[in-house]
């Protein structure tokens, strides 16, 4: 418990003990005081009569309720007098002006113990978030000319220092090994208990406890842009970002709270009236008694504070779980997704291509038409550029950048260059359809580059990535949620044809430029049924418009770019795509609870407000109707927190 709900504690304990004091104190000397006692009397003679035992109650009254009393006043001075601060102050003002002095007592305390166990909740929930707020360390170490090692500010390390991460400590800014080898605690990352081996040359990212050995990282990133960094940005901009059920809890609130100030005005002043002119007697005491109860019936604390901690404790649970929501209104969204589309490569596949296959023409060697094709993909970050030159390095063969001018590449295509002053493209097919030159097509499996030098066809390249071990379990976990999959990629069609077969894909479609993904994705949502969503789930820069374009952008969080990260609604930190069943599970989950909520809410108070405006309902049928409501809506919203087993 923080100090204020310690502090609030005692004061519940000191009141509570001091209620039943004076409970009894009541019952020995004061037996005739309440609304039916001062039936027959004036308020003057009762008050009269009772003002020790008045001034008595005001002791804890006053102990419990002066903040409450504080707020109300404050309200009112600022023109907002309709929450639920000022009902509860004119609802135990007003009851202990009827003489009731136990129940407004009461009322004040157990609404205050609710206040506290909202308090206490929300704060559990808050303690997966604090716990990813820790993932940045406040201070990276470098190494001098001395030797000796230095703390300094994150914030000043540039790109391309080498930083010491020593055993126990947290990398504080992406990077690559440099020397050294260890293991990595990625459990505030991506929710993942098994740790996670790093040797030199291998990416590494920050938020991750160092385990065993000590590491040298030279700095890809600056802090302001590394991983923890940007997490810890979507996180505390995840709350600006607010469901529709919120929103409608807010303006219900705004409208409800002033229609049944108005009722319980209704009730006190014109029953009355009308008990007058119909029976000759107003019983003025006792409909201000059942307006009061009224007042308290109607306080809405229970919906407007479970129905945010519901997402606030999903969200909380969700990052736990490796499954970073950028907002409730992602998760309400996540809930209703009825069709999950696929990038392929580095999302259902590792995106760690090799070399398989070498076909030359007739006249050219292999090792020539590997060099040529590296060259002129010796600038390009794609990973099949990258798996080239890996290959072209195994080979023996240098990789001189100097011999390579005029690079330009053509999105969704492949690369032109000069090499050694001879102009050599490499790409796919319709880079070679595109710059007219006849090729040979390869049906093999796997991806296809084909390459050219000076307008002649020399021959192509196999490259084959492997399927992620738990691509085809997301697929099929997906199919047990009723989701529907599709997969878009620029791959060519046998590749896909291949992935989509062995993965039990829905549907897919091939060879398609980054534009042509955001036009398929837009018939997709077309296609898709009144209020169903539609998911896109993708780790590089060209998927970052169809991610924005999508109903729910899901983005690789772990080896993902920047830009894919920026544009998605949700990211997985462990870029596992069996997370994406998880998300929708714990979304649907968290749904559950605020529809539960609402329902049990609002029919609980409706019907106790009938029995209260018929005298059925006294004041303690109140307090359960307004604390214990309340009570029971926020354990079951901290349920949201549990999705270990969703």
């Amino acid at each position: 418990m923080t100090k204020k709900q310690k502090k609030m504690l005692y004061r519940i304990l000191a009141t509570a003990v001091l209620l039943v004091i004076l409970y009894f104190v009541k019952k020995a000397y004061f037996p005739e005081t309440g609304a039916e006692g001062a039936a027959g009397s004036t308020a003057a003679a009762r008050l009269a009569s009772e003002w020790p035992l008045l001034l008595l109650y005001l002791i804890p009254y006053l102990l419990i309720g002066y903040d409450v009393l504080k707020k109300a006043v404050h309200g009112v001075v600022s023109l907002q007098p309709t929450d639920e601060n000022f009902l509860m102050a004119v609802a135990t003002i007003g009851a202990m002006a009827l003489g009731e002095y136990t129940e407004g007592v009461a009322v004040m305390l157990f609404y205050q113990i609710g206040e506290l166990f909202q308090s206490y909740a929300v704060g559990r929930s808050r303690r997966n978030i604090s716990e990813l707020m820790d993932i940045c360390p406040d201070e990276a170490f470098i190494e001098n000319e001395d030797g000796e090692i230095e703390s300094v500010d994150p914030d000043e390390v540039e790109i391309g220092t080498v930083i010491v991460v020593r055993p126990g400590e947290k990398i504080p800014i992406d990077g690559i090994v440099r020397e050294g080898q260890s293991s990595l605690d990625t459990t505030a990352l991506t929710g993942e208990s098994v740790p996670r081996d790093v040797e030199e040359g291998m990416q590494v990212v920050s938020g991750c406890i160092n385990l065993s050995g000590t590491l040298k990282i030279e700095t890809t990133k600056e802090f302001g842009e590394s991983t923890a960094t940007k997490i810890l940005e979507m996180v505390e901009n995840a709350g600006a970002r607010k469901s529709r059920s919120e929103h409608f809890i807010s303006r219900f609130a705004r409208v409800y709270t002033p229609v049944v100030c108005g009722l319980a005005l209704l009730l006190a002043v014109g029953a009355p009236l009308i008990s007058l002119a119909v029976s000759g007697e107003a019983h003025a005491a006792q409909w201000v008694y059942r307006a009061l109860t009224f007042l308290v019936i109607s306080c809405p604390c229970a919906l407007v504070i479970s129905i945010p901690l519901s997402f606030f404790a999903g969200i909380g649970g969700a990052s736990n779980a490796g499954v970073l929501v950028k907002g409730s209104v992602f998760l309400e969204e996540l809930s209703r997704v009825r069709t999950m589309v696929f990038d392929k490569t580095g999302t259902l596949t590792e995106g760690v291509f090799e070399v398989t296959q070498i076909i030359p023409v007739e006249g050219m060697s292999e090792t020539k038409l590997l060099e040529l094709a590296a060259l002129a993909e010796s600038y390009s970050n794609h990973p099949i550029s990258i798996s080239l030159r890996k290959a072209a390095g195994s080979a023996g063969l240098e990789m001189k950048t100097g011999r390579v001018a005029d690079v330009q590449e053509e999105s969704g295509h492949g690369v032109r260059a000069f090499v050694d002053g001879v102009p050599v493209a490499a790409g796919n097919a319709g880079l070679m359809e595109a710059l007219h030159i006849e090729y040979e097509k390869c049906d093999l499996p796997g991806t296809i580059v084909y390459v050219a030098s000076g307008g002649e066809y020399l021959g192509c390249i196999v490259i084959s990535d492997k399927l992620k071990k738990t691509s085809a379990a997301a697929i099929r976990a997906l199919g047990d949620l009723n989701v529907r999959t599709v997969m878009l990629t620029g791959d060519r069609r046998s590749a896909a044809e291949q992935t989509a077969g062995e993965l039990g894909i829905s549907s897919f479609y091939a060879e398609l430029l980054p534009g042509d993904k955001v036009d398929q994705m837009e018939k997709l949502i077309r296609e898709q049924s009144s209020g169903a969503k539609t998911a896109f789930v993708g780790d590089g820069i060209n998927d970052a418009p169809v991610l924005s374009r999508a109903d729910v952008g899901i983005a690789m969080g772990a080896l993902g770019s920047d830009a894919a990260i920026e544009a998605a609604d949700v990211v997985l930190m462990d870029d596992d795509p069996l997370k994406c069943s998880k998300a929708i599970r714990i979304a649907k989950k968290v749904m559950r609870i605020v529809y539960e909520n609402i329902w049990f809410a609002i029919g609980v108070k409706v019907l106790c407000l009938i029995l209260g405006a018929a005298g059925i309902a006294n004041m303690w049928a109140a307090i359960f109707a307004d604390v214990g409501v309340m009570v029971i809506a926020v354990l079951n919203a901290i349920r949201a927190l549990y999705v270990k087993n969703v």
